[in-house]
């Protein structure tokens, strides 16, 4: 990479790990960040670029795959439209922040799924160019969080594998120069292309056969079978309320059993619509990435024309001033013209009247 090259890194992570506090800590942004219970990044978004040493640093700040007002499937097509599309454009990543709470008690299934999918979507040849972010030490005892820091590091079913491979594990302590520490560990970087972005742009795959589809597809029929192991069980329990002519037992069976009907059918529905999500999320970003486009050909247009206007302006001062100097050398020159004249007359009448000295009165020289 050379001096002064952009660089783009994204930041992904859980909901509320804190990936967008960190964006706007690093770069100064304003982008929104959630405090309650909802998660506010249900949208790819970008910081506005900053300086960071000698290069120009852009930040990604991605969903969580734990999203409380979209699916899974709904995150992986929002994502994988993003990265193939700037990819598709020729922008590659030079590396990838990855942000655990050290805060929480373990690593529980909500943050296990998430580091799974995170591994897909990267692959393996990229991981020495990832960074894993503890965050909000503040939250916890040094003691606890060097011992969570220390099994996270050390567990193969956590950080491990990902660590072997290259990867880096560091702290943020919430400053801007903490921040900037942990992104000066990825721009020097050589930058390398994500797992999803070759499948899907260099291999041609649909999204739902690349490798972070397959584990999504996985996790989906888990829940499904989950869910289905549950019914049964709650049909079990119906029967015997039936049996037993319990109707408030039965009535609350009722309602779990459409419930978990509700949510199969949820589960069906978004494994189904992956694909469909994935290309109405990359028309939608090719309309934005044209609608970008015309707006800076325009404004690149009216920048051009109006220096084109003021270069006309400058041009027209320029054929003044040079008219106005053309009149003066004109007129200078005609008043030398004349004074020369002047001095040839005068010489001339002076030479004319020593003459006359010369002869003296009645004609006679001297």
């Amino acid at each position: 990479m050379t001096s002064g090259q952009n660089v783009l890194i994204a930041v992904m992570g859980a909901t509320g790990s804190g990936k967008t506090t960190f964006i706007n800590t690093a770069s100064g942004d304003g982008l929104r960040v959630g405090l309650g219970l909802r998660s506010c990044t249900s949208e790819v978004q970008l910081s506005k670029p900053f300086q960071v040493d000698d290069r120009l640093v852009t930040l990604i700040d991605t969903p969580g795959f734990d999203d409380t007002t979209k699916s899974d499937a709904d995150i992986l097509a929002m994502i994988a439209a993003f990265l193939a599309s700037t990819y598709r454009q020729g922008t590659t990543l030079s590396g990838v922040i990855y942000i655990h709470r050290i805060s929480d008690f373990r690593m529980g299934g909500i943050s296990t799924r998430n580091f799974k999918m995170f591994r897909k979507l990267c692959g393996e040849a990229t991981l020495r160019n990832v960074v894993l972010v503890s965050n909000m030490w503040s939250q916890v005892s040094p003691q606890v969080g060097e011992a969570r820091e220390a099994e996270l590091a050390s567990d193969p079913a956590f950080f491990k594998p990902v660590l072997d491979k290259g990867a880096q594990f560091m702290r943020n302590d919430n400053t801007f120069e903490g921040a900037k520490c942990i992104l000066g560990r990825i721009i020097q970087n050589h930058p390398l292309p994500l797992c999803i972005q070759t499948e899907l742009v260099d291999e041609g795959r649909t999204v739902v056969d690349t490798t972070a589809g397959a584990e999504l597809d996985r996790e989906l029929r888990d829940q499904v079978e989950k869910h289905r192991e549950e019914m049964r069980q709650v049909q079990n329990e119906m029967s015997e309320a039936i049996r037993l002519k319990d109707e408030e037992t039965k009535l609350e069976l009722q309602s779990r059993t459409n419930e978990l009907q509700a949510e199969i059918q949820r589960v069906r529905d978004s494994a189904q619509n992956l694909a469909t999500n994935y290309h109405t999320e990359t028309a939608r970003l090719q309309q934005q990435m044209k609608e970008i486009g015309e707006a800076t050909q325009r404004e690149r247009d009216s920048l051009i024309a109006q220096y084109e206007g003021r270069l006309n302006s400058v041009n027209h001062d320029l054929q003044q001033i040079q008219r106005t100097s053309d009149n003066e050398l004109v007129a200078l020159r005609t008043s030398i013209q004349q004074l020369e004249a002047q001095k040839e007359e005068a010489a001339r009448r002076a030479a004319q009247a020593r003459k006359r000295r010369r002869r003296g009165p009645f004609g006679i020289r001297w």
